[in-house]
């Protein structure tokens, strides 16, 4: 999908890894030379969304003491994701289907149009179809983002993943506390292969961080992980029905 121009909503729970997925379809896209821009809807108020996204005139608000570029025109011929789209409010998400559809937009206290080739990837870990049926999502603007819906699947159901993501984190980590770690024994992997990961790949790496804070040498092993999580596996290989 990277190489097409279509829409792309990422789906999946949180910590899957939708902002790494996003980047790497940018990556791959003719947008690749513009800048990638996020945005967390969900950790915006309602009423700075609409200027987050598009920008304002000086003077639009109380507080808007110089006219601002917003992310929209920010990633003009790259990538714009919306991450926890699921948050955007109804008036801002009429405006987003507005500028998917003629690609121009006005800033906040602006009457002046203002084009740009951006293209926009979307994620959520809520299901935007129930969104829809409470009145709180667009349907009209949930077709125009999922052109090419992906779901990315929890760790969980793709363990095979865990031994080379962990090998990325100790490599991203390794300079950091100056250790040289190489490995994990084969132990210490059976334990992070049978954890449920309720956090997911963001969990992982945290996991990972701290065995690598305490191992006092060049492996990962059982003592270097987190009593907590081999307490957990060790009760849910003792009693299977028992998920976390």
């Amino acid at each position: 999908v990277g190489v097409s121009n279509a829409g792309v909503l990422l789906l999946g729970e949180s910590g899957t890894g939708k902002e790494l997925m996003a980047r790497a379809i940018h990556e791959k896209s003719n947008f690749s030379k513009g800048l990638f821009v996020d945005i967390n809807c969900g950790a915006i108020p309602e009423n700075l969304q609409e200027s987050e996204l598009f920008g304002h005139k000086k003077g639009a608000f109380t507080g808007a003491i110089e006219t601002r570029k917003g992310k929209l025109e920010l990633a003009d011929n790259g990538t714009l994701f919306l991450d926890e789209v699921a948050e955007m409010s109804l008036n801002t998400q009429a405006k987003l289907l507005r500028y998917l559809q003629e690609k121009t937009f006005e800033r906040v206290g602006e009457d002046r149009k203002i084009l740009t080739n951006t293209r926009v990837i979307a994620a959520t870990n809520k299901d935007l179809k129930d969104k829809i049926k409470e009145g709180t999502f667009r349907e009209d603007l949930y077709y125009r983002l999922a052109v090419f819906p992906v779901t990315i699947p929890p760790l969980r159901e793709r363990t095979e993943d865990i031994p080379s993501l962990v090998s990325h984190f100790i490599e991203k980590y390794k300079k950091e506390f100056d250790k040289e770690v190489s490995s994990v024994t084969p132990e210490a992997m059976n334990v992070l292969k049978n954890f449920y990961w309720p956090g997911n790949v963001r969990q992982l790496e945290n996991i990972v961080y701290q065995a690598m804070i305490m191992t006092d040498s060049v492996i990962i092993d059982l003592q270097s992980l987190s009593d907590d999580i081999k307490t957990k596996v060790e009760n849910n290989t003792n009693n299977p029905q028992n998920t976390l």
